[in-house]
């Protein structure tokens, strides 16, 4: 009998060793982009280096454009357990961590290396920590990156190029609120409702990073591109925080680690592949104001949209990422 236990102990061992070496212990993890994007090279490389990190004990199943729908049901899904990882634009936590909205205050970041100063540092990790008590267990930022204008009416060089257009923004208080100043007209939606709403005309104008206007094809639905930068926006990987609690400790480590280091990885392909980008879209017919003055766009709308993130929030988030500029 206890020969028999020994050989069923080994054969139970053997088939665990087996599933590991598989990789059976999948994480589901759900995005909007597209696989064209680098947010899924990105997703690809943080599999890449979670299965090597835990010798595939863990690994994941990855689903892109929406698979799993848009960023606000997935937030839900993870909250809920039915989905493990997800990663969406930092304007989707801002619903339930408003101190999220200091990101979005435009022109709130000098340049990359400002960003990346405040998200890798405390004041970043103070905010992921933040979301902890929603259920989530904030993993690292990636990138969606420094935003864009783009329309179909006219060319954007001034403030006043604004008035009338119907904006397409995240839902973001912060960037309702800046569009508005400028007299557009804000109108919030997922971004895999936008490409059909730019193609019907119900909408005139969109903002995201150079990336995400190619990847999603928006540039077919365009005609005009102006380089503003007027902000920055980080995408947050956040998973379930039972089940990220649930695992051992080492497993734990592996998978922020993998995250952050995927993070920086996608950081540096949408560095290298901007200028590229720009000059695909010039080819395919997108008429580009590469340098945009934007001192007339700073006056309209910064004090205004910094008055309404403080008076809420208080000015220490605002101080402290205003000192880190260099």
């Amino acid at each position: 009998m206890k020969l028999l236990n020994f050989k069923t102990l080994a054969i139970v061992s053997s088939l665990l060793l087996s599933l590991q070496a598989q990789g059976e212990m999948k994480l589901r993890f759900g995005y909007e982009a597209p696989r064209t994007d680098t947010q899924h090279l990105a997703a690809k490389k943080f599999n890449t280096l979670l299965k090597q990190k835990t010798k595939n004990e863990l690994a994941l199943s990855l689903f892109p454009d929406s698979t799993l729908g848009n960023a606000q049901t997935m937030i839900s899904g993870v909250r809920g357990g039915t989905i493990d990882i997800e990663m969406s634009g930092s304007p989707n936590f801002s619903g339930l961590e408003p101190k999220l909205n200091v990101i979005d205050i435009p022109f709130i970041f000098k340049d990359r290396a400002h960003v990346y100063s405040v998200l890798d540092g405390e004041i970043g990790q103070m905010l992921l920590k933040s979301l902890e008590s929603k259920g989530l267990k904030g993993l690292a930022f990636w990138e969606v990156g420094f935003r864009s204008f783009t329309n179909s009416k006219r060319p954007v060089s001034r403030p006043e190029d604004i008035k009338g257009l119907k904006v397409r923004t995240n839902q973001n208080p912060m960037y309702i609120q800046a569009f508005s100043l400028l007299g557009g007209n804000p109108v919030p939606m997922p971004l895999s409702e936008l490409y059909t709403a730019l193609e019907t005309r119900a909408v005139d104008a969109q903002e995201h990073p150079v990336g995400i206007f190619w990847s999603a094809k928006l540039y077919e639905v365009q005609k005009y591109l102006s380089l503003t930068n007027h902000g920055y926006t980080p995408l947050i990987v956040v998973m379930n925080k039972k089940k990220f609690d649930s695992l051992p400790s080492n497993l734990q480590t592996a998978i922020v680690e993998a995250a952050q280091e995927a993070g920086k990885y996608q950081r540096q392909l949408n560095l290298e592949n901007e200028q590229t980008l720009l000059a695909k879209l010039k080819k395919a017919g997108i008429q580009i104001l590469e340098k945009v003055d934007t001192t007339p766009f700073k006056a309209v709308i910064e004090a205004d949209v910094r008055k309404s993130f403080i008076e809420q929030n208080g000015d220490d988030l605002v101080k402290q990422i205003d000192a880190l500029a260099k």
